[in-house]
């Protein structure tokens, strides 16, 4: 993948839609979310025309703040799952990534102040409304051992959000389609914010 990749939400859609884009603009990936769903549901497609499923994120149990997601291509195959770190996540986003029982990763949000900094703005009348612009949460993702595979950072919007994620180290090809999914599905839960 050519990065940095740069995660847009689409304008005025009922139900989360992302488009993944390379450092070229090209899409990679397309990501929706289901609606009304007691159980979150992700399908990531190849096209904007959501032809081509290629991979699912689907949560272990029924609306539960640490929830396990679990990452299965079209076949079937499981790739991989991240889980929210439950109450640690309330002060600092805190998300592990698995292969099978094994921690490959965390997701943890650099700064926590950002998020308490968010939440005061944002109920001040009028001026809460351009939050998006002034506080952006960043996002690490490293290796059990500390050292750094991603920096993921929220960009300033009004309405709409946008990420940019920037890779700090050599991977895989399963481990970054693990991280990357990892991302998405964090951004996804995270996404209100900042």
């Amino acid at each position: 993948m050519n990065y940095p990749l740069k995660l847009e939400f689409k304008k005025l859609a009922l139900a989360p839609q992302i488009s993944v884009l390379d450092a070229n603009g090209q899409l990679l990936y397309y990501v929706k979310q289901k609606l009304f769903k007691l159980k979150e549901a992700i399908t990531v497609f190849a096209d904007r025309e959501q032809t081509r499923p290629l991979y699912t994120i689907k949560a272990d149990r029924i609306i539960d703040f640490s929830a396990r997601y679990r990452f299965r291509d079209s076949n079937g195959t499981e790739l991989g799952s991240v889980k929210r770190r439950g109450a640690r996540s309330l002060w600092k986003a805190h998300y592990d990534l698995y292969d099978g029982d094994q921690i490959t990763a965390t997701i943890r949000e650099e700064n926590a102040w950002v998020r308490v900094a968010d939440a005061l703005f944002g109920e001040i009348p009028i001026l809460g409304m351009f939050a998006g612009y002034v506080f952006n949460p960043v996002y690490l993702v490293t290796r059990p051992d500390g050292s750094l595979i991603a920096r993921v950072k929220k960009e300033p919007a009004f309405l709409e959000s946008s990420f940019t994620i920037e890779k700090k180290a050599q991977l895989d090809e399963r481990e970054e389609l693990r991280v990357l999914l990892g991302i998405l599905m964090m951004v996804l839960l995270e996404r209100m914010r900042g």
